[in-house]
């Protein structure tokens, strides 16, 4: 994989419903690119030298199934090519030709797509296999770095990030590619580290009949974190969305959001340690989604790192590996490139 399937753009906001056109590219080939989560799908177009045209994010709701979203967004792409290939990191287990997402009603075929919209090509991929694909592709002003020290060239690299879901995947080095691993993790079941991690995570087995790291490291995990912490503590659970919970006045003002917001970061650490020493993660463990970058200094100074570490005699192995934040804005447009260029 070469550096040249970086996507090029200016940094910017972008939010439900906002259009982005970079200027400057006047492409008379486009690829479409897709982001589909749980609760939104971004879509845009790119051209062969992985330039971003144009973007859009819409919202998964408004939409009975995918083929109509991304038609949606084709008939507002401007004056562009209409693109005849595309790759969509989707928010799903990706086994076969039916798609049907995890944490949202959409299904579908890919073959069924492809025609409906007249494709030579439409890759589909886990969403988290395309966050892996993009990591080779990040400049230094992509990610934060939350200690550890150097990434060992030739090793190993993991992902993991909590969205509408908890993502997991890595990158395993074979010869000069980049193989990415398309599982399951954020499925794996989530263990306490603490007395008080304990309690909560029995909380949420008297209501779930399997306590997957997902059921705490994501949005929905966020607000069934909080709603177990409630019951530990005998106290009426306010009607919280996960932005309410770890919003920075609210846990100023809020002790049980505040401890789940810590809670959340310290058990992000655990299982991003054991994903680096399953994997050997000597490359560095990236955490992508949309929740940890939105905590900003509040993720870099909380346990995370240290739970990390904390793997009794395996400590000074996991302190030599970094961990980063990925703060590009469209990491899965990224990898969504470089799988087109990669066939």
């Amino acid at each position: 994989m070469q550096n040249s399937g970086a996507i090029h753009c200016a940094p910017h906001k972008d939010t439900e419903g906002t259009q982005i056109t970079m200027t400057g590219s006047h492409a008379s080939t486009t690829w479409l690119v897709g982001d589909i989560g749980g609760t939104n799908a971004r879509f845009g177009l790119v051209s062969p030298d992985g330039t971003l045209l144009h973007s859009r994010v819409l919202a998964d709701a408004d939409y009975p199934g995918i083929a109509e979203a991304i038609e949606a967004y084709l008939a507002d792409r401007g004056g562009l090519p209409r693109p005849r290939r595309g790759a969509i990191a989707i928010a799903s287990p990706v086994v076969g030709d039916e798609v049907r997402m995890t944490n949202h009603p959409w299904a579908f075929s890919i073959a069924g797509l492809r025609e409906r919209l007249s494709f030579q090509r439409l890759a589909v991929i886990n969403d988290f296999t395309a966050q892996a694909l993009a990591l080779p592709h990040l400049k230094e002003g992509d990610r934060a770095v939350i200690g550890g020290g150097a990434a060992q060239l030739g090793y190993p690299i993991g992902v993991l990030g909590p969205g509408s879901g908890l993502g997991v995947s890595g990158l395993i080095p074979v010869g000069k590619k980049w193989v990415p691993l398309a599982g399951e993790g954020g499925h794996a079941t989530m263990a306490p580290y603490t007395d008080r991690e304990g309690a909560a995570l029995r909380a949420l087995r008297h209501h779930l009949d399997h306590v997957s790291a997902e059921r705490v490291l994501s949005g929905p995990g966020l607000v069934n974190l909080y709603n177990a912490l409630a019951e530990v503590e005998g106290v009426p659970a306010r009607q919280y969305t996960a932005a309410q919970i770890t919003d920075e006045a609210t846990c100023r003002d809020d002790a049980l959001c505040r401890e789940t917001t810590e809670m959340f970061c310290a058990m992000l650490g655990t299982v991003a340690g054991n994903l680096a020493l399953t994997l050997g993660a000597k490359g560095g463990v990236y955490i992508g989604g949309g929740i940890v970058p939105r905590l900003g200094d509040r993720f870099a100074v909380s346990q995370f790192r240290e739970r990390f570490m904390a793997k009794g005699r395996f400590r000074d192995y996991l302190a030599a590996i970094p961990t980063y934040v990925v703060t590009h804005h469209l990491p899965a447009f990224l990898g969504c490139a470089a799988a087109l260029m990669e066939k």
